[in-house]
């Protein structure tokens, strides 16, 4: 079928019906990933059966892998916490007006 049988008659390419993409959860990506992992059934079958390309088993792949790769970069401990720099010298400003201030009223003892 053509997008123009004549110059006077067209048809409306964007009234067909086209197969909906699936977006599968985070949990189910996991679990095919998995799956293909475990060799118990032949990786194009569970292809078939989940509705999903090699290319898309593939960037599962790749995004379990990179997922991997940044949870194990990260170092134990607390974590530093950002402050934007406005906050950050308004802060420091403040704190430096009671510094000036205590050392004003707390005498100096020698």
């Amino acid at each position: 079928m053509s997008v123009s049988q004549s110059k006077d008659q067209q048809i409306d390419v964007s009234s067909e019906k086209r197969p909906r993409r699936r977006h599968l959860s985070p949990e189910k990506k996991y679990q095919i990933f998995l799956e293909s992992l475990s060799g118990k059934s032949p990786v194009g079958e569970m292809l078939r059966r989940e509705g999903i390309y090699s290319t898309d088993l593939a960037r599962i792949r790749q995004k379990v892998k990179e997922g991997a790769l940044e949870r194990l970069a990260d170092r134990p401990g607390a974590k530093r916490k950002k402050v934007p720099l406005g906050d950050y010298e308004a802060l420091k400003h403040d704190l430096e007006e009671k510094e000036r201030a205590y050392r004003l009223h707390v005498p100096v003892r020698c």
